[in-house]
Parts: C-alpha cells; structure tokens; sequence
C-alpha cells in the first residue's frame, strides 16, 4: 500500500487495504457526539476500532482524542464506553491522559467550564516505543535525591536513585497544556500542531508509519513529516483533501 499519501475516503476502507500488523502508530481526534458538523459525514465507530486493532503492530499504539457532550443535564460518557471497547477489541489502555485547552465552550450556569478533552492512549500488548519528553522544570534542580521506599510489610528501603542529582528538567505528567497555533479555521476542529507532534515523538521514532483515519485538515501528517515519520491519512471530504494538500505542498 502506498505510504505518504491521503485517502480521499471512509477510513475502512483504507484500512481494508493494509496487512495485519501494519501501522506503527494512530493519531486521531474523531467526530463524536456530534460536537462539531463535519459535512454530514458520519463514522462506524465499533467497525473502526476493530480495524484498527487488525491494522496496528504488535507494541503499536493508538491515540484516541475525545469529550463528551452533554445532553439532557447529562455529559454521554461516550469517551469512557469507546476506551472500554477499544479494551475488549483486544488493546491495553496504556494511559488517560488529558488535554487542556486554552479556550472553553461557556457551559450551563450549573456546571464548571468544560477545559479539556481525554487523550486516551491504547497499545496493542506492551508499547515498543516510548520517548518520554522532559521539559518539566524541576524546581528542586542540582539537589541531591535522599528518602526511602516503604515495603508492603510496613518496613523501608533506600530508595534506588537515592544519591543522585535532580535534574533540571524532569518527564512531564500525562496531563498537557497546549495552546493551538493560530488557524483560519478551514476546519471546524483542527488539531492543535503540538499536540500531534508530542505524540508522535513520544510512541514512535524515525521512518515509523504514522496513521489517521479522520486526518481532517492533515496536522498529523504535516508533523509525521517534520519529525520524519511516514504518514497515512483517511478523510471522507474532498474539500478538506484539498485543504491538507496546500498545506502538505508546503513541508514536502
């Protein structure tokens, strides 16, 4: 199958067309609850998650980028019922993690404002890659680690990494701030760059294969290419194929 190209198509059957154990890593933000008009277009969702666990290496990940509406004085839960399908499909869900917006929806007056989206991140069996980013500022910098672990039978031990130096920076946490870049919006729901970048560099490495079965405006594929990844998208709409085009024209 063709590599570094976009699918004007419904994402099964691209997938329909790759081997078993095929892409190396999924980035995607689907359509859900119907949160935003995507011309129309809607997505099988369990049909889906089944191919992508067909589709996905063994230490493959999938990351999944969803919220939940609220309906009726309710939020859906479709966030949580989708992970719980993506686990009898047959994948560990690795991590929850979560994505803070900038930006928020003004809510009703009974509830806080909804900031954030879950970014679930699914393998299939134990991840092969993992590039932690260390950008988190240590406060505690140049000190030396001391302290003790506690045994289950209530006694200590010395920590392992007890006489070391803290470093200046440390792994972040599973919770990521991210600002979107500035857009005319020819999306109604572009992926912010960075946060498909940190992705990418953090479950794959170079000339990995990058897939996206909603790649919308392209973000996933115009960062696989920065970071030197190979990329595949899936997207029903032919106006936003043309929109991923000028934008991929320009990092190619």
């Amino acid at each position: 199958m063709e590599t570094n190209k976009i699918y004007n198509e419904d994402c099964l059957e691209t997938m329909k067309r790759m081997s078993n154990n095929f892409v190396d890593l999924t980035v995607t933000s689907p359509p859900y609850d119907n949160l935003r008009d995507y011309k129309g277009y809607i997505f099988n969702f369990e049909s889906i998650a089944k191919e992508l666990f067909r589709v996905t290496k063994v230490g493959g990940v999938v990351v999944w980028v969803v919220g939940d509406a609220t309906i009726k004085g309710s939020e859906t839960g479709t966030s949580f019922k989708q992970a719980l399908f993506f686990k009898d499909c047959g994948f560990n869900l690795h991590d929850t993690m979560i994505y803070m917006k900038d930006g928020f929806s003004f809510p009703d007056k009974n509830r806080y404002y909804a900031c954030f989206e879950y970014m679930f991140v699914f393998s299939k069996g134990k991840p092969i890659v993992i590039n932690q980013i260390a950008d988190k500022k240590n406060k505690h910098a140049g000190s030396i680690i001391s302290g003790v672990n506690r045994n289950l039978d209530g006694s200590t031990k010395k920590m392992s990494c007890s006489g070391n130096k803290i470093n200046e920076f440390g792994i972040r946490g599973n919770v990521w701030k991210i600002t979107p870049q500035k857009s005319n919006r020819v999306h109604p729901a572009m992926f912010p760059e960075q946060l498909a970048n940190d992705h990418i560099i953090s479950w794959s490495n170079e000339n990995d294969l990058v897939y996206d079965p909603f790649i919308g405006s392209g973000t996933t594929a115009k960062m696989a290419i920065k970071n030197n990844r190979n990329y595949i998208g899936s997207e029903i709409s032919k106006e936003y194929c043309d929109i991923i085009h000028d934008r991929l024209n320009k990092e190619e």
